[in-house]
Order: structure tokens, then sequence, then C-alpha cells
């Protein structure tokens, strides 16, 4: 079990981010600006949604960027019909949020549904193949503005204004990233320290012997498999805000999954603080690298990356708990 000092912790750090987010607004501290935060929080929470699924399951779903851009799509459907519905500004927010919610899950119940049935690369092939092929529905059909793309900040700024969008654009869409950060969080404590989380751990472990044991491993695998897929809407759409258009190109760029995938080994795959660990390292990585050296940043993140991982295979959380005892009752 996890324990709650650990939780505690967790989630005082993330409140003191938080913090920063508002302190630095006035002035920086360093290189820590209310973007640095932001920009970090957004890789902290991918990792924590994503690892909902891979973490605890051991399936790997290439996939995963087509909860992100269901999200994205479904904020700004939303803000684009808001004026012909007659809703204020933040009732099309709402709106978004729960079309979100709708139809990540619908996404997760039809793909989890059918592909979890698969193992290996099979399923990971599948999950790629879902996202190429929405990527395409969307660009063929012209649905959501097709390859044309759907605007985000046009619409926005005549539903409520250039100062009310800022506001959203800066603060709101912050706020609503964080707050899918602690949602996921608490999730994740909540499925580790339950029945769902052994039974997510029997079939990471052993999934025909968890049949064996009586485990239904279909509903757990879904459940884990709908729960990561919403936080990743949810995220699509909180970032969605900050968006002049959406395309599918970008709506739909499977680096997103690469790197919430390397978040997650990063920190250590099924832990609860490996992807908080692995977000802050790899966002602020990104971040500074990004701001000094633009354009050479891959140069020297990517042999960082690999050296971490090959040094720690089993993530930065998972080699600190074998090496350290007092860690090791800490977390448990």
């Amino acid at each position: 079990m996890m324990g709650y000092r650990a939780f505690l912790l967790t989630v005082f750090t993330l409140l003191i981010l938080v913090a920063l987010r508002f302190i630095t607004e006035a002035e920086p501290i360093g290189f820590i600006t209310p973007q640095f935060v932001t920009f970090v929080m957004f890789y902290v929470a991918l990792g924590l949604a994503f690892n909902i699924f891979i973490g605890m399951t051991g399936y790997v779903d290439f996939g995963y960027v087509a909860f992100m851009a269901l999200g994205s799509y479904a904020m700004a459907s939303a803000i684009n019909r808001a004026s012909s519905l007659s809703l204020p500004g933040y009732g099309a927010i709402i709106l978004g949020l729960v079309e979100t919610i709708v139809l990540t899950f619908i996404l997760a119940l039809i793909v989890g549904g059918i592909a979890l049935r698969l193992r290996g690369a099979y399923f990971a092939i599948a999950t790629i193949s879902v996202n190429e092929g929405l990527r395409f529905l969307v660009d063929g059909l012209d649905i959501w503005g097709g390859s044309a793309g759907i605007y985000v900040s046009g619409p926005l700024i005549r539903l409520v204004g250039h100062e009310a969008y800022s506001f959203i654009a800066l603060i709101v869409s912050d706020l609503l990233l964080y707050a899918t950060a602690f949602i996921a969080l608490i999730i994740t404590f909540v499925y580790l320290n339950s029945r769902i989380g052994y039974a997510l751990k029997a079939i990471r472990e052993d999934e025909d012997a968890a049949k064996v044991m009586g485990v239904n491993t279909t509903f757990y695998k879904v459940l884990a498999f709908s729960t990561s897929g919403i936080l990743g809407g949810l995220i699509g759409a909180s970032w969605a805000l900050k968006l002049a258009a959406v395309y599918p190109p970008e709506a739909f760029n499977i680096f997103y999954t690469v790197e919430a995938i390397v978040i997650v080994m990063l920190g250590g795959a099924g832990t609860f603080l490996g992807p908080i660990v692995g977000g802050a390292v790899y966002g602020g990585l990104k971040y500074v690298l990004s701001g000094y050296i633009p354009g050479y940043q891959l140069l020297i993140f990517a042999p960082i990356l690999i050296a971490i991982i090959v040094m720690v295979p089993q993530g930065v959380i998972g080699f600190l708990r074998e090496r350290s005892e007092r860690l090791r009752e800490f977390i448990a």
C-alpha cells in the first residue's frame, strides 16, 4: 500500500508549484516563471494520467494522444457552438469539459473492449492504428474543420472579449490543468490502495495467473484504460484554451505519446511518485534546454534521457526504493 505520508508530501509539493505559478507572476525567480511551472505541470499531469494505464497494467498504448486530441477538439467545438446555444464564455468551457469526458469515455469503451483482447506488440500496433484512423477520419470527412482546423482564440474572444480571453488563456487553462493533475494524483492513490490496484498489479505481473485466481481482467483493464483516457482528454481540453486553433497533425501528434512513455519509464512505471518525478525532470530539462539552446536541445536532451533510462531501467523511484530502506518504508 502507498503510505499517506508520501501522498501528503506529494500534494504539498504540487501545491507549492501552483503557488510558484502565481508568486512568479510579478517577479520571476531565476528561470522559474509562470510559463515554466505550467510547462512542468503539463508533463506531470501527462505522466500521472498515462501511468494509471501503462504503469499499472504493463500495456503500452501508443495511441494515447487520441484522447488528448478529442479533448482539444471537444473544447474548441463547444466554444464555437456557444454563441448559437446562447451560452456565456464559462458555460462553453464547462460544456467543453463535459463533452470531453463523454467522448473520451466512449472512445475508451470502444477501443478498450476490442483492442484490450490483444497483448504486447499487437495491442501497441492496434492503438497506433486507432490514433491514425481518427486523424484521417477528422481530416478526410472535414469533421471539426478537417485539415483547415477549428479556431479557438477568435470565437472565444468574440464570446467574452479580449480581457476575459487573456484571463481564460493564462489563468483558467492553467487552473484546469493543475486540477487535472490533482485528480490524477488522487485516483492513482485510491487505485494503488484498493483492490483495483492489486488486480491491476496482478495483470501486469501475470495476466493468465490473475484470471485463474478469479480476477476479472477485462473489467479492470477497461477501467484503467478509461480512467487514463478521460484524464488525457481533460489535459487536451485545458491546453486547447491556450491555442489559436486545433489542427489534426498537431492534435494527433504521436510524439506526445512517446513523451508520456518516457516520463513514466524515467520516473518508475506503476509507482506513485514515479510519474511526478519523471514529469518534473523531463519538463524542466526540456524547458531549460529549449530556452538556452533552441534548435539543439534534442542533441543534449536525448543522450541524457537514454543514459538515465539505461542506468536505472526501473526508473528513478524504483532505483531509490531498492537502494534505500528508509524510502521503502516511507512509500509503504
